[in-house]
């Protein structure tokens, strides 16, 4: 049943949220291209840019448009004005800078904010206070069972047990490769690539043992697991930001203040119960950004 799941994920291709239409009522506004990653998180992050920009007046389109580099790429080579990203994977990825324990979120946000500029011509704004790293996720009673309370217990325990996670985490630096060179071991019995929306279904039809999944997801209170402490402190931290091109910016400096306001209200409980809305009550994620603005005020009823 599970693998079914996995197959019908992939065809129906993460309908969820994941593309809505532009929904300016004046065609002569300014055009901004949004985008955003394809999970749930990135759906209602672009949802939520597209709505408080459309309601002060410009014409946003919204479109989730693939993975990390995608974004990335488009971004840079102008082909979208806007979409969010993650300090931390901004660091290890786009900058392929190292990642030292002893650098805060600060310190990591300062540095992608000044090389992105510099490099790429793009501003990075304000960044939420929710910190979206990776975090390893098991059932806690297979966990006490086995013993299993950190990262470091788990690189040595993986030849029993099948990682299942996106595909991106068994390529990226501060994914299966990285966690190698640092801890060790992770050597697992078997390594299962999901669609985003399917990370949980196998956990909660045990068909896998361990997810790779992100520390707002709503379904870790929702299934009651337990997070793996990751005693190497080998994440750096992953508030999100928006990333402007820098000649929107310039032309429409507004944008800054109209987004930094959002950012100081996405803080981990708000982003968690956000998630657990698209992702556990099964509600449209343009439906609960539009509702998230409407309650904080941001935007009229």
């Amino acid at each position: 049943m599970f693998r079914r799941r996995i197959f019908l994920g992939i065809l129906l291709g993460l309908s969820i949220g994941g593309v809505t239409a532009c929904n300016s009522s004046n065609p002569d506004a300014p055009k901004i291209r949004i985008g955003s990653k394809e999970f749930t998180e990135q759906y209602i992050l672009g949802n939520l840019y597209e709505i408080l920009l459309d309601e002060s007046g410009f014409n946003a389109d919204y479109r989730s448009i693939g993975g990390t580099s995608e974004n990335h790429q488009a971004i840079v080579s102008g082909d979208l004005d806007i979409y969010p990203e993650y300090t931390g994977t901004a660091l290890l990825v786009h900058l392929s800078m190292g990642f030292d324990s002893s650098m805060g979120a600060d310190e990591v946000y300062n540095t992608v904010k000044d090389t992105y500029a510099e490099q790429f011509n793009l501003a990075v704004l304000d960044p939420t206070s929710f910190n979206n790293t990776y975090v390893f996720l098991m059932p806690k009673p297979r966990a006490s069972e086995l013993g299993i309370q950190t990262v470091s217990d788990l690189s040595s325990k993986a030849n029993d047990l099948t990682l299942g996670t996106i595909q991106e985490f068994t390529a990226r630096e501060d994914g299966l490769p990285g966690l190698k060179n640092t801890y060790g071991g992770f050597n697992f019995r078997d390594v299962v690539a999901l669609d985003p929306g399917l990370l949980y279904s196998g956990i909660e039809e045990g068909e896998i043992d361990v997810t790779a999944g992100f520390g707002t997801d709503g379904q870790i209170v929702a299934y009651d697991l337990l997070a793996l402490e990751d005693d190497k402190n080998f994440w750096p931290p992953y508030p999100a930001a928006p990333i402007v091109r820098q000649e929107i910016l310039n032309e429409y400096p507004e944008i800054a203040d109209i987004l930094n306001q959002l950012s100081a209200l996405l803080d981990a409980d708000t982003m968690r119960t956000l998630n657990w809305q698209v992702a556990g009550n099964g509600r449209e994620s343009d439906e609960v950004a539009r509702e998230f603005l409407e309650q904080n005020g941001l935007i009229g009823e």
